[in-house]
């Protein structure tokens, strides 16, 4: 991956500081409001179920039991990562999605997420181009909001993958924190228009991609979808080892998409 590396402490002069408030217009959200130990309105999510490694050689089988994904009944969702038998595989966990039932193209997207840490945890919050079963990944396009190596836990890493710029060539940059971001809650986004997707941690501007910075095709100028998941090992970061504790859960306070009051128009 190329990245832009930025402290938070530097932000900045090293990144261009934060940006003027823009006006936005909440157009979807979730605010995780429900009785404890349910599953989340089903009218806005859906999963993703299997444990064939999901192409990352991940460890967890991905459920939709209550058991993996649930609301706390405080107004927080719960993805929980668990060391256990089942389908074969020696974890569970939780991949929830938007897929058919919302998609959005532009707008500012974010959640605010308390993160879990340790060996071989992968927690994320990302999307997928919704033509994805018409022209496979990454041709769709994949936009990473936020993704953590549970090893690593300041080190909070936001990325696109596309056609030619795939895997282990994606395109981004990450917060450098002086201290875990897993100690607390944080506000994690992106404001993505139709030339350039900006990235954000607590509303402090941390990186920009625009079309120049690929090598290949932009293939952001569609719908996406959101999904919120919590993986168990993988090439990307390493399988969990001694060190690593579970149960490892990922709390998401809300999640919320805007789209300008006034949208912008790509520059030639």
């Amino acid at each position: 991956m190329r990245t832009v590396v930025c402290t938070l402490i530097a932000l900045c002069t090293a990144c261009g500081g934060t940006s003027e408030p823009e006006p936005w217009t909440l157009v979807w959200e979730d605010a995780f409001d429900g009785p404890a130990g349910t599953a989340p309105d089903a009218s806005r999510w859906t999963y993703d179920v299997g444990g064939d490694g999901w192409g990352n050689d991940q460890l967890e089988f991905n459920t939709d039991r209550t058991n993996n994904v649930d609301l706390d009944g405080n107004g927080f969702l719960r993805i929980t990562a668990r060391e256990e038998a089942f389908q074969d595989n020696a974890y569970t966990s939780g991949r929830i999605k938007t897929q058919g039932l919302f998609a959005t193209t532009y707008g500012r997207i974010e959640a605010r997420i308390r993160l879990p840490d340790g060996q071989g945890i992968w927690p994320a919050f990302w999307m997928l181009g919704s033509d994805i079963s018409e022209v496979s990944w990454p041709a769709c396009g994949e936009i990473d909001i936020l993704e953590l190596r549970g090893q690593q836990p300041n080190r909070v890493l936001g990325t696109v993958h596309g056609p030619g710029y795939a895997g282990g060539n994606s395109i981004g940059g990450e917060i450098v924190l002086d201290e875990p971001v897993t100690n607390e809650f944080h506000t994690y986004a992106i404001e993505w228009d139709p030339d350039h997707i900006t990235w954000f941690f607590d509303d402090q501007l941390v990186h920009t991609v625009n079309p120049g910075d690929v090598p290949g095709t932009w293939v952001f100028d569609h719908d996406f979808f959101l999904i919120l998941n919590v993986a168990v090992g993988g090439n990307f970061l390493g399988d969990p080892d001694d060190t690593t504790v579970f149960p490892a859960v990922m709390g998401v306070d809300y999640v919320r998409v805007y789209q300008r009051t006034t949208p912008l128009v790509a520059t030639e």
